[in-house]
């Protein structure tokens, strides 16, 4: 084997030239020997033929701790499919130095400014009125149309989760000058402060905010959690966007605040994807529907490259990583992503 460090690449489901562009597809193979794989998840075989050599390994590959017992000279794990999967021994690779790290950060601006656009659009019923239009049904000047109408300036806006979505929209609410609540269990309050929000309990967030953005990870602790009882709290009118991870809410209560006519919602993400052809919410009134369309798009996927090997240089150099998300084995172990299928 070369002295150089060896790269193992298991990338499904993000293409290899969808990711690495030309110029960090010469960067990373200037960092060591590259053993490319595409297309598919690669076998078994091959992960277990190159793993003892492995330095650093790039994908979503299986990684218990029989496996990470015959990869003595892993350094780094970078998930590029952007969750942390539960196919990962994290406490393992904690005690043994390995970096796993996530590309989610790429996803943070796209998701956080769909969903900044799904709350406009809710609030001033924008998707309604074009429907109006095509069919002939408007009301001229707005009179009627825009009976419900409210501003998001000057009210309190909340949100759920304070991660690199939520971090990324309050960026984006501040010029809005209200209130900017926030709920996140996992993040000190004094911390929040230092960001320039207000830390609130979860209720104190459908209480008082005219809208709220649920932008939180699935975890043992809050799956399905949110439902009527949180939606109940709301002023009549109030606003629902759910941006990140569907789990987090009763979905049939969610669907039942809208058909209700008490809240507007706006959904990207879905217990069930694709979404069933039958399913109820595509009949149900004020809502704003897409199907989970917010992050992936084509101007982010060359940053994930960009990323993992700007985190690959310094792992290399014996820093530690600055640009992917790193897993924390105290809370990774509590999330609920899919698996890799």
């Amino acid at each position: 084997m070369s002295d150089q460090p060896l790269i193992l690449l298991d990338p499904h489901p993000r293409p290899v030239d969808l990711i690495f562009d030309a110029a960090t597809k010469a960067r990373l193979e200037a960092l060591g020997t590259v053993v490319w794989h595409d297309g598919s998840p690669a076998p078994d075989a091959h992960i277990d033929q190159y793993l003892p050599e492995a330095t650093i390994l790039i994908g979503q590959s299986a990684l218990p701790k029989e496996r990470l017992d015959r990869a003595p000279k892993l350094k780094a794990v970078f998930n590029v499919e952007s969750n942390f999967l539960p196919n990962v021994d994290y406490l393992e690779c904690h005690r043994r130095g390995i970096h796993v790290l996530s590309t989610a950060p790429v996803f943070a601006k796209p998701v956080a400014e769909m969903a900044l656009g799904m709350a406009l659009s809710l609030a001033r019923r924008i998707h309604e009125a074009d429907a109006a239009i095509r069919a002939g049904t408007e009301t001229l000047y707005g009179e009627g149309d825009n009976r419900d109408s409210i501003l998001l300036t000057g009210r309190p806006l909340a949100v759920v989760g304070c991660g690199n979505v939520g971090k990324a929209l309050i960026a984006l609410l501040r010029p809005f000058g209200g209130e900017i609540l926030v709920h996140d269990p996992w993040i000190h309050p004094s911390v929040l402060q230092e960001l320039g929000v207000t830390p609130v309990s979860l209720e104190a967030c459908f209480e008082r905010a005219a809208a709220v953005f649920l932008m939180g990870a699935v975890t043992t602790e809050n799956v399905g959690g949110i439902g009527k009882a949180y939606f109940d709290r709301m002023r009549p009118g109030g606003l629902v966007v759910l941006a990140s991870r569907a789990g987090v809410v009763n979905f049939d209560e969610l669907l039942d605040a809208a058909a209700s006519g008490r809240l507007r919602v706006g959904i990207d993400v879905w217990p069930d994807e694709p979404i069933p052809k039958d399913h109820r919410a595509r009949k149900t009134p004020n809502t704003l529907l897409q199907a989970h369309r917010a992050g992936n798009i084509p101007e982010v996927w060359p940053w994930m490259g960009r990323l993992v090997v700007d985190d690959l240089e310094q792992v290399l150099k014996g820093l530690p990583p600055q640009r992917c998300q790193k897993a924390q084995w105290e809370t990774v172990s509590k999330l609920r992503s899919k698996p890799v299928s």
